[in-house]
């Protein structure tokens, strides 16, 4: 949803150090004294749910590619395959959150949608750890569809605790919440990464699912906080409608385990066949989504609006994610093969730049919320937008000039790559839960989930296109034109995003 992978404000993120008072629960949901940092004991189960979920996610992706391009233990796979495999990973992480968010709001409630995405993503690591190759794919898998239950339900339990109309409270939860957890995801790829490079692949994978264990703990622990509040579907889908979904979701998975078995049989399998369908989807789901969401009657004509104006920020959303997400493929390579590693006589894993992004969210979650309550209002989300876009421009850019400097073989000093990181956190801050809130204050009243699978539908689409721009390039390890030329897609958007920051406004409501 990350996660995906994990994942997520005209939000304004409060400093994580001095949280402004969350809002008291609608009906029995704040019947519990406060828990950590003074907040609520729903929001400590949430976020003590999220941050092992994020432990996992961020662990396990901190080395896949690195261990999909090992010769030795690994898959020994080549570059830009491994890129591929990335990418699809996110994409369907992304992709997921669609049929997730549907099952939350229509079948089973957030909260079980939560837990049950929790123990697929757990089952997913597990198969992981089993030292052979073929259970790397199950597990992706698992995990994919787990995530892709967890994450939209997540924030929809979240958001369901707030009023509607308390837009401070719910996006000042929503960026401690999001800013909290980078804590996990700054620890995960050291932990991670010392067992998975430095001892066993599996081993690291192991790691990563004992993390989901202790998430899942926590989150049935805590689950007595919740009250009334995300046992039931927001709106639940007919037996006719669970019926039509069955039959088709069946007919679909049926058709693609026959077309793939049949590829894999013949020995004709290649990644890129795999990448064409994850592709295809990115491309029509939105579509249909927007589609189906625009002609439901339920929607009052102020939604339309706000729906269809949304799609732009969609559309900014997937470049962002399609450039931002290189950061464990592309990025991750660059550490590998073009990045002088040696401190102190010892190498450092290539995975514990992983790390640097987390740390820097941390460092820079302050100077934002600075920023974003100096300016109040006068700041809309797409001009925040456009600042996120502007900081993944630059770090691009930066990498352009590193690029450069090894064009000849040689290997750079890890500055470069840390400062890169360091504008991508920038970028990470201004972006990510500027758009989960903006989401979520946006969605129509029953939409809520549906909604935010949409907002991660767009790191499907960017995933995908993302995963296959190093394998489009040709290159074993990205040069300076890969770089510049995908900074200078960030710095057009966050340009154009900017100039029209006013009509979006007045659209939007946010």
């Amino acid at each position: 949803m990350a996660a995906p992978p994990q994942p997520p404000t005209t939000p304004t993120p409060a400093p994580t150090s001095a949280p402004s008072p969350v809002p008291a629960a609608k009906n029995s949901r704040a019947a519990a004294g406060p828990g950590l940092l003074g907040r609520p004991r729903w929001f400590t189960t949430l976020f003590g749910t999220d941050i092992w979920e994020r432990f996992s996610f961020y662990g396990m992706t901190a080395i896949l590619v690195l261990y999909a391009t090992e010769d030795t233990d690994g898959l020994g796979m080549s570059a830009g395959d491994a890129s591929m495999l990335y990418g699809a990973y996110m994409a369907a992480v992304f992709l997921a959150s669609v049929p997730g968010g549907w099952i939350g709001d229509r079948v089973l409630g957030a909260h079980r949608a939560v837990l049950y995405g929790g123990i697929l993503i757990g089952l997913g690591h597990l198969s992981m750890a089993v030292p052979v190759a073929w259970s790397l794919y199950p597990g992706l898998l698992l995990i994919a569809c787990g995530t892709g239950l967890l994450k939209p339900n997540m924030a929809s339990l979240l958001s369901a605790f707030y009023d509607r109309e308390d837009r401070a409270g719910r996006d000042a939860g929503f960026a401690v919440f999001y800013m909290s957890v980078q804590v996990s995801a700054l620890l995960a790829p050291v932990v991670v990464g010392v067992l998975g490079e430095g001892v066993n692949w599996h081993l690291g994978f192991g790691a990563a699912a004992l993390g989901m264990g202790l998430g899942l703990f926590q989150y049935v622990r805590g689950a007595r906080h919740f009250g009334t509040t995300g046992q039931a579907p927001e709106r639940s889908a007919t037996p006719a409608q669970h019926t039509r979904v069955f039959r088709v979701g069946c007919a679909a998975t049926a058709l693609v385990v026959l077309v793939y078995g049949i590829d894999a049989a013949a020995g004709t399998f290649r990644m890129v066949h795999l990448m064409a369908l994850i592709g295809l989807l990115c491309v029509v789901l939105p579509v249909v989504c927007f589609w189906r969401l625009l002609r439901n009657p339920l929607l009052t004509a102020a939604e339309r609006v706000r729906v269809r104006t949304y799609i732009w920020l969609f559309l900014a959303s997937a470049v962002f994610w399609a450039l931002f997400l290189q950061s464990g493929s592309a990025f991750a390579l660059f550490a590998k093969h073009a990045t002088d590693r040696e401190v102190f006589g010892r190498t450092v894993p290539a995975s514990w730049f992983q790390a640097a992004i987390p740390l820097f969210v941390l460092v820079l979650a302050p100077l934002f919320a600075w920023l974003w309550t100096r300016a109040g209002d006068r700041v809309p989300t797409a001009a925040k937008y456009a600042v996120g876009m502007g900081a993944v421009a630059a770090a691009y850019l930066v990498m352009a000039v590193a690029a450069t400097l090894v064009a000849d073989g040689g290997r750079v000093s890890p500055l470069w790559l840390l400062l890169s990181f360091l504008l991508l956190a920038g970028g990470e801050v201004a972006f990510a839960p500027i758009g989960m809130s903006a989401t979520t204050a946006i969605a129509p009243a029953t939409f809520v989930s549906q909604m935010v699978a949409l907002f991660w539908l767009s790191g499907a689409l960017g995933g995908g296109i993302g995963g296959n721009a190093l394998k489009a390039s040709g290159d074993q390890v990205p040069g300076s034109a890969y770089f510049l030329v995908l900074g200078a897609v960030a710095l057009v958007t966050g340009t154009v995003l900017y100039l029209c920051r006013r009509p979006l406004t007045h659209r939007l409501g946010v």
